[in-house]
């Protein structure tokens, strides 16, 4: 413990707290030049097959020993409650001849399963979750059941936002540019120069985003989730088929239900099912009359935020043109974070977004603000003008939000106070790369691509999820543990999401007690496959060397398995 207590980052009492220090505890400063790294173009050529490492069997068969022990006692006691304590089980009993409030057995795994681990998910805090968060203290009753506040903070290091690139901050460019528009337009859509609660900044901000993601014309919305959930009925019907990504968001399926249009899934990122897909479906034809489909619009992800795994987009362009079908990449995770530019997937791999239909995206990683996008050649978005149901049905988004928006954007394209976001954009690379080797060197094992700001480590048995995210909260570090049905029932993971606010100290920092905490709940069983090994056995590491060796290793590509 000697080690970790000598490299503990430092935290400044709120009480005590100047300008400057909060500045730090929300952007951390670089240290060092030689924690960048500049993200190279693949140009066009199409990622690697993944090599997943997987547990031995061993891990498989303790994992669902657990689940069948935890659905055996919660059967058990089920049954012991509903015939001896009947009050505390009204919600799920028949009363007076009327129908419980939930089934026994749809309700059973919130009831009985995450109702253990509840005091894991949704904690709240306080404040910008920049580089430090800060969490309200609870106190959880009769499991979980309830919480009582004692009134006090912990202020945790921050593996646990979207804010990749570190904008959500309370003193800067972007925060100075929120607070002068709302001295100009109000807080709302209903200032100066405003038409139908549309206002000079919402064309701005539009036109802004169509040319930093290289389209001809784009449509800012109030909400990310609403963007794909209404966007898919304005342009698809029943004679339209959509070719789906196993793992995409909820958001896309949500949208894709409502659109009416038949929708086929592929094995996530497998190109070679996704051609025999596409060849099925364009000789069948629609269901009953055969007859040749309308359009056919493949839909993916350009990054998985539960994976970190990205799209594959050479081959989805080359298969989108060899069979005449549309494509639409949801870049969420990916736009601001991804690229050398921070320009998504297609600056990634080198390829011209005119070979993506359609580009969709959120304010609300990345560019720290909120509201999504949906980017096209100008005749789509002016068809999604007139019928679009978000934009129609929704309030527009607040001038504040917008100023935010644009300030971010134009500090990323290099516009304002030029260097500072190429800086950003080469912190967060250094900063996924290292995290991601070192927790295979020591051991772990990692999902996602070597540049992926989401870092997931699995964990499997389900008691370890609770463990872990407690034990990470008793060192002042928040992260996310992720479970199913986010995730397959055996594959439950912690999901570290980097930050360039965060320096190379707060990562090793985090390393010294990812690797007690590990070791202690025995989550170190990588077989090496995935890379991390040395002389193709399994990696273990002593962590002084992790941090020594890593920094320099992570920029050679050779360490990292696609």
């Amino acid at each position: 413990m000697s080690s970790i207590s000598n490299t503990r980052v430092p935290l400044v009492d709120k009480a005590e707290e100047s300008v400057e220090d909060r500045k730090a505890n929300e952007f951390g400063p670089l240290t060092s030049k030689q924690f960048l790294y500049e993200v190279r173009s693949r140009d066009g050529e199409p990622l690697n097959d993944p090599i997943l490492d997987t547990p031995s069997y061993y891990v498989v068969v303790i994992t669902y020993l657990n689940y069948l022990i935890l659905i055996i006692l919660g059967q058990l006691h089920d049954f012991l409650g509903m015939t001896f304590q009947k009050e505390k089980h009204q919600d799920i009993m028949e009363k007076d001849g009327l129908a419980p409030w939930f089934s026994k057995f749809e309700s059973f795994y919130v009831r009985r399963l995450k109702l253990r681990i509840d005091d894991c998910f949704s904690r709240p805090t306080t404040g910008v979750p920049g580089r430090f968060i800060t969490c309200i203290d609870r106190i959880s009753h009769e499991l979980n059941r309830y919480y009582t506040y004692p009134g006090t903070t912990t202020m945790c290091l921050n593996l646990s936002s979207y804010n990749y690139l570190g904008f959500a901050q309370s003193e800067g460019l972007c925060t100075a540019a929120a607070l002068e528009s709302i001295d100009k337009y109000g807080i709302c859509a209903g200032g100066p120069r405003t038409q139908l609660g549309t206002m000079d900044l919402h064309y701005e901000t539009e036109k802004l985003v169509a040319r930093f993601v290289g389209k001809e014309d784009a449509m800012v919305f109030s909400q990310g989730y609403g963007s794909n959930a209404n966007f898919f009925n304005s342009i698809l019907d029943p004679k339209c088929l959509i070719i789906s990504d196993e793992l995409n968001h909820t958001s896309i399926r949500t949208g894709v239900r409502l659109s009416g249009a038949t929708v086929k899934a592929f094995k996530h990122n497998n190109m070679e099912v996704l051609e025999k897909l596409i060849k099925d479906q364009i000789v069948s034809g629609q269901p009953k009359t055969h007859r040749p489909w309308k359009k056919i619009l493949i839909c993916v992800e350009g990054l998985f935020s539960m994976e970190g795994t990205m799209c594959n987009l050479p081959k989805l362009v080359e298969l989108k043109n060899k069979y005449k079908c549309y494509l639409f990449v949801d870049e969420a995770h990916s736009i601001g974070a991804i690229g050398r530019h921070g320009r998504g997937v297609c600056d990634y791999f080198g390829i011209s977004p005119s070979n993506v239909d359609i580009m969709m995206g959120t304010f609300t990683k990345s560019f720290g603000a909120a509201g999504g996008y949906i980017a096209a050649d100008k005749n789509i978005i002016d068809r999604l003008r007139c019928d679009l149901t978000t934009t129609n049905y929704s309030e527009s988004v607040p001038p504040a939000v917008l100023s935010q928006t644009c300030t971010s954007l134009r500090i990323i394209a290099g516009e304002l106070n030029p260097g500072e976001g190429l800086e950003r954009l080469q912190r967060i690379a250094f900063n996924s790369r290292y995290l991601r080797l070192a927790l295979k060197r020591l051991g772990f094992i990692v999902y996602g691509i070597a540049d992926s700001p989401v870092v997931p480590l699995l964990l499997y048995a389900p008691s370890k999820m609770p463990a872990f995210s407690r034990m990470m909260l008793q060192r002042k570090i928040a992260i996310v543990v992720v479970a199913y049905p986010a995730t397959p029932l055996i594959e439950s993971r912690v999901r570290f999401c980097v930050s360039s606010s965060l320096t190379k100290e707060d990562i090793d920092y985090l390393l010294r007690h990812v690797n007690e905490v590990g070791d202690k709940l025995f989550l170190k069983v990588s077989t090496g496959k995935a890379g991390g090994s040395l002389d193709g056995k399994p990696p273990r590491w002593d962590i002084d060397e992790v941090i020594r060796r890593t920094p320099a290793d992570c920029r050679d590509d050779q360490y990292f398995a696609n």
